[in-house]
């Protein structure tokens, strides 16, 4: 629960069923494949390897499916806002079709393992609409709708839905579904152990050596060794292909509440106005449904996000009057430079290293697919759209120059302009409670909080990723990274990475907590 406000984190880690005990490995371990990371990526494809027979082991550092896929919004569909017309441009119509039927044939797939398991996970089946209010963006809609139609999707342009206010225009995508992400994986999890594999958490993976077999390392110590291994980490911790620089994290917000359901849509709609609405309902109880609306995205570390949280609340008790909000939480997503996931070999030299990130806010679909498409690989059959989505494709990464360009500028400036002092330097004495600030403290940068009891705690200040400064977010009481957005408590603990070493501690002179 937010101490702020009363309400709870994320619905679904609070609705999902007990997980089965999975404590982390007490001696080193020899697997065929170790897939690290727990989230959907990860578990995807460590349920397929299983099924095709491989022997698999999951790492996860903290708990399974807890991570960015507890925190999703939880629509799984192929129409990903404006994507089409744009692969249509940059990748041509084969390229665009080859991502229509890739997220497409996931969906499906996720519908037949949900029957063939029988997981009591919410699936309700919902059209997908992108809309906008502003009739100067009809003509892009209706570019999207042609080039989504013409890379095979049922789509539309359409001017009516079912939201309680008028569009001027909406791209419509019947077909897609929505469902309850942790009860799938969980259930998944459970198959998957049935047939043989084992999984870990708080388990975090620190180190890496690539060879025959690879060996991975885990901060207990313990040695794990795999003949194939999967970093499905949702931001890669290890990065051979130096792929931090064609990632940007951006994180954004959610906030739930519960709505009669007489007034709740049906449908999923996503508009790019405002910082991004992102709107859906769920299943809650009789005569509710929860309605869940997601927007205002910022960089990691960014300033004002109980301001954003009120913007956001706001926008959705205008549009549907009389909400009583349950939940709040926030969510992290990675955008690749050329707008298409990266997965595939880790690097030009990997022969049995894997990685999947850069899903853009669409790693529900995108996680299953990376699924597929790497156990397929590790199993000699490459998917058709292996190429599409192979993080060592260089050319559009070339035709993308200016987002490549735009996000190193932003990390050069964050990495060199936050270690500039500021003019007026705050002290220990001039935090409130419940805030943190980053100050110069006996010639070091410390990220020096103060909780709500009054007490001061200091760490460094510098990310043990690549050394850029961390930033507090009050709303989520975290330091965290705007150069590739790793995340940390009050203490120094890592909530996300990349990094995978905590904040070191630091000292606070008497004199400067007074």
């Amino acid at each position: 629960m937010n101490p702020k406000t009363g309400i709870q984190g994320s619905y679904w880690l609070e609705t999902a069923p007990p997980a089965a005990p999975a404590p982390p490995p007490s001696g080193d371990l020899t697997v065929d494949v170790a897939v690290v990371g727990g989230g959907i990526a990860g578990l995807s494809t460590a349920w397929e390897l299983v099924r095709q027979g491989r022997e698999v082991a999951v790492l996860e550092a903290d708990r399974l499916a807890a991570g960015v896929t507890g925190r999703t919004t939880a629509k799984l569909t192929a129409q990903h806002t404006l994507i089409y017309d744009h692969l249509r441009r940059t990748r041509g119509p084969e390229g665009a079709r080859l991502y229509a039927r890739s997220q497409s044939e996931a969906i499906r797939h996720a519908a037949g393992i949900v029957d063939e398991l029988g997981i009591d996970c919410e699936w309700e089946e919902a059209a997908a609409f992108t809309y906008a209010e502003a009739p100067r963006r009809v003509r892009e809609l209706r570019a999207e709708a042609d080039a989504a139609r013409e890379a095979g999707l049922p789509a539309e342009f359409v001017t009516g839905t079912d939201l309680p206010f008028a569009v001027a225009g909406a791209v419509r995508v019947s077909g897609q579904a929505q469902f309850h992400p942790r009860k799938y994986l969980l259930a998944l999890t459970a198959d998957l152990r049935r047939r043989g594999g084992t999984v870990y958490e708080g388990t975090r993976v620190v180190g890496l050596t690539e060879g025959e077999p690879c060996v991975l390392r885990t901060d207990a110590g313990v040695s794990v060794r795999a003949n194939e291994v999967v970093i499905a980490t949702h931001y890669p911790v290890f990065d051979r292909a130096l792929l931090f620089t064609r990632l940007s994290p951006r994180r954004e917000l959610v906030v739930a509440a519960t709505i009669d359901e007489d007034h709740a849509p049906r449908d999923m709609y996503i508009t790019p106005e405002r910082n991004t609405r992102s709107v859906r309902s769920a299943p809650y109880s009789d005569g509710k449904r929860l309605l869940i609306v997601t927007g205002e995205h910022f960089v990691p570390g960014a300033a004002d996000v109980e301001e954003r949280f009120a913007r956001l609340s706001a926008w959705a008790d205008d549009r549907f009057p009389g909400l009583t909000f349950t939940h709040r939480w926030a969510t992290q997503d990675n955008d690749s430079t050329d707008s298409v996931p990266l997965v595939g070999p880790l690097h030009h030299g990997s022969r049995h290293t894997y990685v999947a990130t850069g899903f853009g806010g669409w790693g529900l679909s995108g996680g299953i697919m990376a699924g597929r498409l790497l156990s397929d690989r590790i199993n000699g059959l490459p998917a058709d759209w292996s190429g599409l989505y192979d993080p060592r494709r260089l050319a559009p990464v070339v035709r993308e120059g200016m987002s490549f360009l735009k996000h190193q500028a932003q990390v050069a400036r964050h990495f060199v302009g936050d270690r500039l002092p500021a003019m007026t330097p705050p002290t220990p004495g001039d935090i409130p409670p419940g805030h943190g600030a980053v100050l110069r403290l006996g010639g070091q940068q410390c990220a020096v909080h103060r909780d709500e009891n009054g007490s001061l705690q200091a760490v460094s200040a510098r990310c043990t990723h690549l050394g850029c400064i961390v930033a507090f977010n009050d709303a989520e009481q975290a330091w965290e990274c705007p150069c590739h957005g790793s995340r940390f408590a009050p203490d120094g603990r890592i909530l996300q990475g990349p990094a995978v070493r905590p904040l070191k501690q630091r000292d606070i002179p008497q004199s400067s907590a007074e």
